[in-house]
C-alpha cells in the first residue's frame, strides 16, 4: 500500500462498532451461563427446580451463545474492519451490514429463547431448530456478498493474508451449516435429520470438527494476521510461511472429523483417516503460531508495558498448545482414555478460552479506541488486570479439567483381578468434585475480566460522546 493516500475513504464504522459492543455483551452473557452450569455440576440445587433452567438447557445455550454470539459478533466486527482497511474500500452493499447485524442478533435472540424452552435437534453446535437455521443460512449469505463484494472492489492489487482466511471461514461455515442441519421439519419447531444412524454421526462430526476448525480457528487466524502485527507495529514474520499455512490448514482440517467417533460404528477406516489427518494437521497449524509470535521479533519488549499485545501474544500459546494436544488426542490408544471425560473439556477450553477469547479480546482492545476516535482504552491498568483474571482462570480451568479426565479414564479402565470394575460411575464422580470446584473458580476469574473490560469499553465510549459534544460546542 502507498504511504500517501491520495483519497480519504470514508469507511463504515458503525457496524464494526455495533458487532464489538454487542460481542463484550454476548461473551458476558455466554461465559455467565457457563459459569451457572460449572456451579450446577458442584451444586445441582442451583436449576431452581425449573425446566429451563437445568443443566440440559443451559449447556447448549452456553455453547451456542459463546461461539455464535460472541465469537461470530467478535469475527463479523473484525472482518468487516479488516477487510475495509486492508482493501481501502469501503464495505459493499449499502444497507446490507446493518441486516448482517440485526439478522445477526434476531439468530441470537431466538437461540436465548427457543433452546431453554427445550427445542433441540440434538446435533452438537447446530442444536437450532429448523426455522432459526433458515434464518442463519439468509443471513450468513448476506454476509458473505457484504465481505466478497468489498473484496471485489478493493482498491488494493493485493488480497491480504487475513482476508484469506476470512474468506475460508465465511465460505466453508455455509457449507457446513446447510449440509448438516439438512432436515425435514415435523410441525413449527420438530424437525429429523435427513441422514439415519452412522452417517448422521458422521456428517454431525464432519460439521462439529469443521465448525471448531473454520470458525474457531481459520476465521481467528485471520483476526490474528491484522492485529498482531498492527498491535506490535510490526510486518508479519513470514508472509511465504502465512500463504503456506493457509493452504495446508483448509486442505487438511476438513478431513479430521472422524476423530470425534473413535470406537464407534463408524467404519474403522474412516476413524484411521480422522486420526491421521488429525496428526498431520499439526504441521500447519505450529506454522501459523510460530509466524504469529516471531512477528514479536525486535518488539519482545513491548510486552512488558502493553497489555493488548500480550492478550495476543498468550492467545498465540494457547492455540499452539491446544493444536498440539488435539492431534494427540485423536491418536486412538490416547482416544480410548481421553474420550467421554473432563480432558476433552479441558481441550475445548485451553483453544476457547486461551485462544479464541484471548485473541478476541486483544483484537477488540486494539479497535475500540479506533472506532470511537480516542486515543487510547480508558484504562490500560484495567486491561492489566483483565489479562491476568483470563490468564489465571484460564489454566485453572483447564489443569483442573485435565487432572479430572484423566483420574476419570484410569478409574474407568480399572478393573480386579477377576475382571469386574474396581471403581462405580458414582465413585469416579465424587473423586472429580474438586476440580469441578476449581473449573467453576477459573470460570468466575474470566468472567470478572470481562466485567473489567465492559466498563472499561463503557468509559471509552463516554469519553468519546464527551469529546464529540465538546467539539460541537466549540463550535
Amino acid at each position: 500500500m502507498s504511504s500517501h493516500s491520495p483519497i480519504k475513504i470514508d469507511y463504515n464504522y458503525k457496524v464494526v462498532r455495533q458487532f464489538t459492543v454487542m460481542a463484550v455483551i454476548w461473551g458476558i452473557v455466554g461465559m455467565s451461563v457457563g459459569v451457572l452450569i460449572a456451579a450446577q455440576l458442584i451444586w445441582p440445587a442451583l436449576n431452581f427446580d425449573t425446566p429451563w433452567l437445568t443443566y440440559s438447557r443451559l449447556r447448549p445455550l452456553h455453547t451456542n451463545a459463546v461461539i455464535f454470539a460472541f465469537g461470530t459478533s467478535a469475527l463479523m466486527a473484525t472482518s468487516f474492519y479488516v477487510v475495509q482497511r486492508t482493501c481501502q474500500a469501503r464495505l459493499f452493499g449499502g444497507i446490507l451490514p446493518a441486516v448482517v447485524f440485526w439478522g445477526w442478533q434476531l439468530v441470537i435472540i431466538s437461540a436465548v429463547i427457543s433452546l431453554p424452552l427445550g427445542y433441540n435437534t440434538s446435533k452438537e453446535y447446530a442444536e437450532l431448530e429448523w426455522p432459526i437455521d433458515i434464518l442463519i443460512t439468509f443471513v450468513w449469505v448476506i454476509y458473505a456478498i457484504v465481505f466478497f463484494g468489498t473484496i471485489v472492489k478493493r482498491r488494493t492489487s493485493h488480497i491480504y493474508v487475513a482476508n484469506w482466511f476470512f474468506g475460508a471461514f465465511i465460505l466453508t461455515v455455509a457449507v457446513l451449516h446447510i449440509v448438516n442441519s439438512a432436515a425435514i421439519p415435523l410441525n413449527g419447531m420438530k424437525s429429523y435429520s435427513i441422514y439415519g444412524g452412522a452417517i448422521d454421526a458422521m456428517v454431525q462430526w464432519w460439521y462439529g470438527h469443521n465448525a471448531v476448525g473454520f470458525l474457531l480457528t481459520a476465521g481467528f487466524l485471520g483476526m490474528m494476521y491484522y492485529f498482531v502485527p498492527k498491535q506490535a507495529n510490526r510486518p508479519v514474520y513470514s508472509y511465504r510461511l502465512s500463504i503456506v499455512h493457509f493452504w495446508a490448514l483448509i486442505s487438511l482440517y476438513i478431513w479430521a472429523g472422524p476423530h470425534h467417533l473413535h470406537y464407534t460404528a463408524l467404519p474403522d477406516w474412516t476413524q484411521t483417516v480422522g486420526m491421521v489427518m488429525s496428526l498431520i494437521l499439526f504441521a500447519p497449524s505450529w506454522g501459523g503460531m510460530i509466524n504469529g509470535i516471531m512477528t514479536l521479533s525486535g518488539a519482545w519488549h513491548k510486552l512488558r508495558y502493553d497489555p493488548i499485545l500480550r492478550f495476543l501474544i498468550v492467545s498465540l500459546s494457547f492455540y499452539g498448545m491446544s493444536t498440539f494436544e488435539g492431534p494427540m488426542m485423536a491418536i486412538k490408544s490416547v482416544n480410548a482414555l481421553s474420550h467421554y471425560t473432563d480432558w476433552t473439556i479441558g481441550h475445548v477450553h485451553s483453544g476457547a478460552l486461551g485462544w479464541v477469547a484471548m485473541v478476541s479480546i486483544g483484537a477488540i482492545y486494539h479497535l475500540i479506541p479506533v472506532l470511537f476516535n480516542q486515543g487510547r482504552m480508558y484504562s490500560i491498568k484495567l486491561i492489566n488486570v483483565h489479562f491476568w483474571l483470563a490468564t489465571v482462570g484460564t489454566v485453572l480451568y483447564i489443569v483442573s479439567m485435565w487432572i479430572s479426565g484423566v483420574m476419570q479414564g484410569l478409574m474407568w479402565r480399572a478393573v480386579n483381578a477377576d475382571g469386574t470394575l474396581t471403581y462405580s460411575f458414582v465413585e469416579s464422580l465424587q473423586a472429580s468434585y474438586p476440580f469441578y470446584f476449581v473449573r467453576f473458580l477459573g470460570g468466575v476469574f474470566f468472567v470478572t475480566g470481562m466485567l473489567l473490560m465492559a466498563y472499561n469499553v463503557f468509559k471509552t465510549m463516554s469519553a468519546a460522546d464527551h469529546s464529540i459534544k465538546a467539539d460541537a460546542d466549540a463550535a
